[in-house]
């Protein structure tokens, strides 16, 4: 059971919510079973959800892993090399790609997690240095999104009381940009982006793996890879449907569709290239 926990600044304690609950409720427009679930757990033992820091590198590394891996085996089937080669470079790819992507996402997000923080101790300094400046600029910018000026005054007065609070409201409102947790890890986004790539990455190469001994042609091969390949990419979309809320054929459509297409241009680059080849040789261009 989902629950979040929201700290009150600086204490101890806090409401726990059953997120799950809740969204079941919204999803049914049940007004009665929204108020339990915001109103009926507030002694319940308190737990803290962070799947949604995950599930975007998963859903990034996943697709990309399924797409990049078969436009290997798409352009090395239509060019026409053998199992062998599909299977080396397919592998090599995929373990390069995926370490590359994975520590990419890490260093991406810790650059920009360090900026961010940069940005707070600026902002943290202006308030110590003159807390009615910051107090001014976040009335006006209440103000000019409709706020009364009497009650931006009071809201944002109230809120500078609690400074660390303030200076990342501040953050948000006037640059945009959301502090991160304490607790978050850039290496571990980057390890879920290197496993997800890995994990559905490695389904377009297991019809060369699994048949390699049956001597099936060549274009069968690339036939159950192409289905192996359908099928990952409609279980993504299903898997993305669990946190986005669209419907999960709608999800699945459109991952399989998105990705099918770039599939399909691979295998079209692959074999045009191929062809020329085969023709530059036949008319003795190439030696």
């Amino acid at each position: 059971m989902d629950k979040v926990t929201p700290q009150a600044g600086g204490g101890g304690g806090g409401i726990t919510r059953d997120l799950g609950a809740a969204k079941e409720a919204y999803k049914g427009g049940d007004v009665t079973a929204s108020k339990s679930a915001h109103d009926g757990l507030l002694n319940a033992p308190e737990s803290h959800n962070k799947t949604g820091d995950w599930i975007k590198s998963m859903v990034y590394g996943g697709l990309d892993g399924i797409i990049t891996t078969f436009a290997v085996v798409a352009g090395a089937s239509g060019g026409g090399l053998g199992t062998n080669v599909i299977l080396i470079l397919g592998f090599s790819n995929m373990f390069a790609d995926a370490l590359s992507m994975g520590v990419g996402d890490a260093l991406s997000t810790k650059a920009e997690n360090d900026r961010i923080m940069k940005e707070r101790e600026r902002e943290a300094w202006e308030l110590a240095n003159y807390k009615e400046g910051e107090i001014k600029e976040m009335v006006e910018l209440y103000v000019e999104r409709g706020m009364s000026h009497k009650d931006a005054e009071i809201c944002i007065r109230l809120m500078a009381k609690y400074e660390d609070f303030f200076v990342d409201v501040m953050m948000v409102e006037e640059l945009g940009l959301q502090v991160p947790d304490e607790d978050e890890n850039p290496w571990f986004d980057g390890l879920i982006t290197f496993s997800a790539f890995v994990l559905f990455g490695i389904f377009p190469l297991l019809a060369y793996v699994l048949f390699a001994n049956m001597e099936l042609e060549l274009g069968t091969l690339f036939a159950i890879a192409c289905a192996f390949t359908a099928v990952m990419l409609f279980a993504l979309g299903v898997f993305k449907s669990q946190f986005s809320g669209q419907h999960w054929v709608a999800s699945g459509m459109e991952i399989l569709l998105l990705g099918g297409t770039t599939a399909a241009v691979s295998f079209l680059i692959g074999w045009i290239v191929e062809d020329f080849m085969a023709s530059s040789e036949a008319a003795g261009g190439l030696h």
